[in-house]
């Protein structure tokens, strides 16, 4: 059945509707996503690649997202949600069939670069969420929109692990990387064949630049917090997620099927904390009240796994930092759709991703030098000490937004 194209005058069956399709479309995206993360520093090393070269491959994707993130989210405003999903979808499907085939790490390179760019649709996404829900719902729908994110990651990784065979080299991960392909062309038919438009006919972008959207978002008091707080989070977590299969490995000896099996666990976890705990403690304390508690979990997570004396202490960090990511982005996401003019979600969104993917650039290089160069752990205490300033901003965001917390 056909979504109803105009989203404030949907019928609860039409909004449920349209809610499962868009889940669903995120669940096949993330679920191709999740199954190529933990496997490209072993994907790397079949290259022959140094630490350093790895954390390179995060980073090349991050920058074509940096690049992409305003664009999509700012077209979406202006021609539709639906064929913007449309184009970036599938063109991430062809990206993860062509990695598959990469001949060495400089094409393997190019290659993250560019379904980096066409990967930068999470504004899109959120903006099409934001428009079947009222605002006062945003925070449990984004959590909800959370919860397809981290199931995603439970089928993704798991697959992924299953089907590497690192033994072979780079041919041992042709497999996942076209089965990853095949659940974004799955994403992308969803689309075509289920979505309607759902951004409202009655709302007119105003044309502005880059710049002037930047300057915007930070002169508002609540935006610009809340998106430094994104930024200065993602820069630790992303060096952490960069150097993660290779610290599993020099700590504990773990392959592609134990980082696999890791990513699921913590995906369950992190889906019933997204789906049901973060709305619920939204609705009592606030968006930005909760946001700073998940920045709690977030940094006892952080410190508990990089002194952890075995896997087990370092499983239970990993998932006090997946619980307190649960905590934190739906509320950030939420605080900038309720902060952000109707006319302007999908570029105040896609500014914050942006953010997000400039953090993730300069996160795993930062990482991977440390790595190299300092400690396997030394990740890790960089990290926990960036959550420090976003404590702080964090303060000020409940205080200086008393109608929304």
């Amino acid at each position: 059945m056909l979504i109803a194209t105009n989203p404030a005058g949907m019928s609860p069956p039409e909004e449920r509707r349209a809610l499962i399709v868009l889940l669903t479309v995120i669940f096949l995206m993330i679920a191709g996503f999740g199954l190529v993360i933990p496997l490209l520093p072993f994907f790397a090393k079949a290259f022959d690649a140094p630490a350093w070269q790895i954390t390179l491959l995060f980073s090349a994707f991050s920058v074509g997202q940096f690049i992409g993130e305003p664009i999509w989210g700012k077209l979406s405003d202006r021609i539709g949600r639906r064929p913007v999903l449309i184009v970036t979808i599938a063109m991430v499907g062809v990206s993860y069939a062509a990695l598959a085939f990469a001949p060495n790490i400089t094409a393997a390179f190019v290659i993250r670069f560019v379904t980096g760019v066409f990967a930068g649709n999470i504004s899109t996404l959120q903006g099409a969420m934001a428009d079947i829900t009222p605002p006062e719902k945003r925070a449990q729908r984004m959590g909800i929109m959370g919860a397809a994110f981290s199931t995603g990651f439970i089928l993704g990784p798991a697959i992924g692990g299953f089907l590497a065979q690192p033994s072979r080299g780079a041919l041992g991960f042709q497999l996942p990387l076209l089965v990853a392909a095949g659940f974004a062309f799955a994403s992308t038919l969803a689309v075509i064949l289920l979505v309607r438009e759902t951004l409202p006919k009655d709302v007119t972008p105003r044309k502005s630049s880059r710049i002037a959207g930047l300057r915007e978002g930070f002169a508002d008091p609540i935006v610009s917090r809340v998106m430094l707080i994104s930024f200065i989070v993602v820069v630790g977590f992303a060096g952490i997620e960069a150097t993660y299969g290779l610290w599993t490995e020099a700590r504990f000896g773990w392959g592609p099927r134990e980082i696999g099996t890791a990513f699921m666990t913590i995906g369950i976890l992190g889906a019933v904390c997204q789906g049901w705990l973060c709305g619920r403690l939204a609705r009592i304390y606030g968006e930005a009240k909760t946001l700073m508690g998940g920045l709690v979990f977030m940094f006892a997570g952080i410190v508990t796994q990089g002194l952890a004396p075995n896997w087990q202490i370092a499983v239970v960090g990993f998932a006090l930092v997946c619980i307190g990511q649960s905590i934190c982005f739906p509320n950030i996401s939420a605080l900038i759709s309720r902060t952000a003019p109707p006319d302007r979600q999908g570029e105040m969104l896609g500014l914050n991703m942006s953010g997000m993917a400039l953090a993730r650039i300069g996160g795993p290089v930062a990482a991977g030098q440390l790595f190299s160069m300092v400690s396997p752990g030394a990740p890790f205490g960089f990290s926990a000490l960036l959550i420090l300033p976003a404590f702080w901003f964090a303060v000020q965001v409940i205080g200086r937004a008393p109608r929304l917390a």
